[in-house]
């Protein structure tokens, strides 16, 4: 999916509050990440803000790979793209992307319901209690013992 050109007519009329507030830079961020990607493809040294660009976006678009017939709930899609939007996943290897969102999803489930409950209801974004669930969840993530190549890709 191209998210540059993946727009309905009704646009952000379609989406609920919660969305709006994770996906307004979404759509930012990937659209810096593939024109500063298609520059480093030249073989340009980057400063590391730009670096920093290339890293988040190519956790984000990792975010965003779903499962063919699996699609997912707004109310996960939410918690998930503010996790990749926020910085959460800055630190992780691209290798780890998935496993994250996977494992924070069942933890949200499991001990923050609430949070998608808030969510689904249309209300604003509940954003100090998704913070503290998702530090809390980080705290416990097991990394990849195995770096990236992808990273470097």
């Amino acid at each position: 999916m191209n998210v540059g050109t993946s727009v309905s007519r009704v646009g952000g009329n379609a989406q609920i509050k919660a969305m709006k507030q994770v996906a307004g830079g979404m759509k930012l961020d990937l659209a810096n990440f593939r024109e500063l990607e298609a520059f480093a493809a030249f073989g340009s040294e980057l400063d590391k803000s730009s670096q920093a660009v290339i890293d988040r976006g190519r956790r984000l678009v990792e975010l965003l790979k779903q499962p063919n017939g699996h699609p997912m709930n707004v109310a996960d899609q939410v918690v998930s793209i503010f996790s990749g939007t926020s910085g959460y996943l800055d630190d992780l290897d691209v290798a780890d992307v998935r496993r994250f969102e996977a494992g924070l999803l069942e933890d949200v489930h499991a001990r923050a319901p609430q949070i998608l409950d808030t969510i689904r209801s249309g209300a604003n974004l509940p954003e100090p209690e998704l913070r503290a669930a998702i530090e809390s969840f980080k705290e416990r993530f097991q990394r990849s013992e195995k770096k990236s190549t992808a990273e470097g890709a």
